[in-house]
């Protein structure tokens, strides 16, 4: 079907900031009041990734994030009705002026909920949906499948599956582009993001079920109670004893279903957002950082999201358990002398569980800095092999094990001493109150028997509690290594003009989204980057790195930066990507500030190949290693030109060698480069970002003269600007 006949419920592109703002507020994303301003006129004749750039940022104002969504052909209708909030493209030409553009709220079962451009909802089949996206493709395969299945002889009645099922086959490997969701910002409040992923329920849901629970158990006591007491069992009652006891199975089960759904929403959610904050944290934030310190982050935030969704749990349960078995001991012989003991049981044991806070603490201090030094010493194990004596090789890790042992000693013993204490010391303290209870009133026997029922509810619930605090214990720790990622991800985003989103067709002259391009560019001779007077130090008592720095770097330009080491060079470059912010200074990219372009845009203009030491190979295919700061997945046309600029790079040789060429698994785990191999992988990933200026920061160093002059004459011809570094 083709996208005309949904113009009814499409968007165009002139009214976007429009439809994101309805999208948003409808679906309960932002109530933030902004108003996001029109679109330029110029982005209605873009491609996907434009418009897509500018979708992100407006969505940015909203505390928002836009991702891209694609599916497989045979997914399409799936993705359609999971796939809300979202902006969806209709393909093929409308004959319009503009593309235009569905704003689906949400997808249920045959039809999805759109906001029309008039602000009503209105139901779309999702079939219709589905077949305006796939049109373009199938339209070129329908008229041959057809003419094949009248000369099959196919039944009338088999024609549409006959050919659905042809079509599935031969577009099966297509993905297909359908727009961009719109979702809460990993940096978002916690509570906005559990919204979203409607994880209240189930949190809602496991604390009344488990309420219920614990009134179950209270009514069945209460009916065995009555018997035992009444001195016989009535039929009925004992029938609804054992009903009570059947209906706890599926209530358990029902709270094993909500832990599992709050788990596996909890734990998305909390990756996300560490993922997202560690993409937040500055350079000078993680510098000074080895192997060893990066790793025991990764193992805290592990021990953060198990702990808090098993543990957490377990004590928020065990608070319930608890008020619960002091309003039952409220109720028996004992009364409120009984609550007494129990409360000043409660803080007997939350003082020892700030000893085992304590302890817990000194321990994974201790196992910290024991793992970090393990993990840079096996880093580092060929230097060691060459150059360390081998009968000193594990004096410090043997006083620093013996340490550990000390330590892990004491807390095992401080934490089998708190299993059994504080448990079985209350029902020692319980009983005894009992006790006092019976020989004070020895004639009130079912009010006993509910102070013994409270006193075993309370001993459980201690038990839990005691656990479930050494799990947040080791929570309180981890976060020390955790929180300041969770914390970056909170931090605002660079603000960007929406009339400044750049377009990559525009050669660099950053003028597509503005009304009058002349007006604001020198297209003659307008620099690429434009800096003045730059001033930067380390610290406040450091001497300045840059003093006074001024320079223009105009498109075309070829320049070579030499200096002594020490003398500012990497410092200017990471200031001209935008790595760092000068203290004091003018710096302009085509004539426009950071704080209108937005640091993303920024960094995606100006690319820098950082030296040896500063760059990495990850531990993926090499394809991903060359377009990682690109597009991923990858194209067909990204892969073609990764290869050439391999050719041209003298790595050619290198993708013949690896078994599975581009798509080879390389670093420490997989395919071993040489220094040289991954100077130009470097140089190569740096070139395919496509960028308005290109910076090598002493990329030619590790490079023989022949693969020398092959890379610098692929830089030359592919870079549209740049800036080398290198020693004189």
């Amino acid at each position: 079907m083709p996208s005309s006949q949904l113009s009814d419920y499409a968007w165009p592109v002139s009214r976007l900031g429009e439809l994101i703002e309805a999208l948003a507020r409808r679906s309960g994303l932002s109530a933030r009041p902004k108003s996001i301003p029109r679109p330029p006129s110029t982005l209605a004749g873009l491609g996907d990734e434009q418009i897509g750039r500018w979708i992100d940022v407006a969505a940015g104002d909203l505390g928002l994030e836009a991702e891209t969504i694609q599916a497989m052909y045979p997914e399409v209708e799936d993705f359609v009705r999971a796939g809300g909030p979202a902006i969806i493209r209709l393909p093929g030409d409308l004959g319009q002026d503009e593309p235009l553009l569905l704003a689906v709220l949400k997808g249920r079962g045959r039809s999805a909920l759109v906001i029309t451009p008039d602000h009503k909802d209105r139901r779309l089949s999702i079939q219709r949906i589905r077949d305006a996206l796939c049109f373009p493709f199938e339209s070129m395969l329908l008229e041959p499948v057809d003419q094949l299945l009248v000369d099959a002889e196919v039944p009338p009645a088999r024609l549409q599956h006959a050919r659905s099922a042809i079509l599935r086959e031969q577009l099966g490997p297509l993905r297909i582009t359908g727009g961009w969701m719109l979702r809460p910002s990993p940096g978002s409040p916690l509570l906005r993001q559990y919204r979203y992923a409607h994880l209240f329920r189930p949190m809602i849901a496991l604390l009344v079920i488990y309420i219920l629970q614990q009134v179950l158990t209270l009514v069945s006591w209460y009916l065995i109670g009555r018997g035992v007491f009444q001195g016989n069992f009535d039929l009925a009652w004992l029938s609804a004893w054992g009903i009570l006891l059947f209906a706890g199975i599926p209530l358990q089960i029902l709270v094993s279903d909500a832990q599992s759904v709050l788990s596996m929403g909890g734990g998305t959610i909390f990756k996300q957002r560490l993922l997202h904050g560690t993409l937040k944290l500055e350079s000078d934030e993680i510098r000074h950082q080895g192997m060893g310190q990066f790793l025991g982050r990764v193992m805290d935030s592990d021990a953060v999201e198990m702990l808090a969704l098993s543990g957490g749990f377990t004590a928020v349960l065990a608070v319930i358990e608890l008020v619960m078995a002091g309003w039952v001991l409220s109720k028996g012989a004992g009364g409120m002398m009984h609550v007494g003991l129990l409360l000043v049981w409660s803080i007997f044991t939350a003082l020892i569980l700030w000893r085992y806070f304590q302890s817990t603490r000194d321990w994974s201090t201790t196992y910290r800095k024991m793992t970090n030094d393990l993990v840079e010493r096996m880093v580092g194990h060929r230097t060691r092999l060459a150059q360390e004596d081998r009968r000193h090789w594990h004096d410090e890790e043997d006083r620093m094990l013996e340490e550990y042992l000390s330590y892990s000693e004491g807390l095992d013993r401080l934490g089998a001493q708190l299993q059994a204490f504080i448990s079985r010391g209350w029902l020692v303290v319980g009983l005894a109150g009992v006790a006092y209870a019976f020989v004070a009133t020895p004639e009130a026997a079912p009010a006993l028997a509910v102070s013994l029922g409270g006193v075993l509810m309370a001993s459980g619930a201690l038990g839990r509690m005691a656990a479930g605090s050494q799990s947040l214990a080791g929570i309180v720790i981890a976060w020390e290594q955790v929180g300041p990622l969770f914390n970056a991800a909170a931090r605002p985003r660079d603000s960007q003009a929406l009339d400044f989103v750049f377009s990559p067709g525009d050669e660099g002259k950053a003028g597509a989204q503005r009304q009058d391009q002349a007006s604001l560019l020198n297209k003659d001779r307008q620099p690429v980057v434009s800096a003045r007077d730059l001033n930067f130090r380390y610290s406040e008592r450091s001497q300045p790195v840059l003093q006074g720095c001024s320079l223009q770097v105009y498109e075309g330009d070829r320049i070579l930066l030499e200096g002594p080491s020490g003398g500012g060079k990497t410092t200017l470059a990471a200031i001209l990507t935008g790595l760092r912010r000068a203290d004091t200074g003018s710096l302009l990219l085509w004539g426009f500030d950071r704080q209108i372009l937005g640091g993303e845009e920024w960094r995606r203009r100006v690319i820098m190949a950082p030296q040896f030491q500063e760059n990495h190979v990850f531990a993926e295919t090499f394809a991903f290693n060359l377009l990682m700061g690109r597009h991923w997945p990858p194209r067909s046309e990204d892969l073609q030109e990764a290869e050439q600029i391999c050719h041209e790079l003298g790595l050619g040789e290198l993708l013949g060698r690896m078994p599975s060429g581009l798509q080879q698994i390389v670093g420490e785990s997989g395919w071993q480069l040489s220094h040289g191999e991954r100077s130009r992988l470097f140089i190569a990933r740096t070139l395919l970002q496509d960028a308005d200026l290109v910076i090598l920061d002493e990329s030619f160093g590790a490079l023989d003269p022949e693969n020398l002059g092959r890379a610098m004459r692929c830089v030359l011809q592919r870079a549209k600007t740049l800036l080398v570094i290198a020693h004189p």
